[in-house]
């Protein structure tokens, strides 16, 4: 019986609810609402992003790296991509040698 009542219940308020919501969505229009505030969540993040909006305005306060010094460091940096240093780790000497230095492995009796 509860749940006749609920679903009754249900169903008139979608009978009231869908002719009055169709009725005044024609009355609110949020597009101008949205048209006029496009974009600004993209700029107040942009803006949030710069710390100082006039650096390229004036000189720096100290000194950069040259051009031949910043050239040579980028020349450093590629060249350790073509061939990069071997590394080893010191505490596993010995390991996998295939040598038949005897450990015990466990004896007869």
């Amino acid at each position: 019986m509860k749940v006749n009542r609920y679903l009754f219940a249900r169903r008139a308020l979608f009978i009231v609810a869908a002719p009055a919501c169709a009725a005044l969505s024609g009355c609110m229009s949020s597009s101008p609402i949205w048209d006029a505030h496009f974009g600004e969540a993209v700029k107040t993040v942009t803006q949030a992003q710069v710390i100082d909006p006039d650096a390229g305005a004036r000189n720096p306060s100290k000194p950069g790296i040259d051009g031949k010094a910043a050239n040579s460091a980028m020349g450093q940096y590629q060249k350790s991509f073509d061939s990069p240093p071997t590394t080893f780790t010191p505490l596993v000497i010995g390991v996998g040698n295939g040598g038949g230095s005897g450990g015990g492995g466990g004896g007869s009796q």
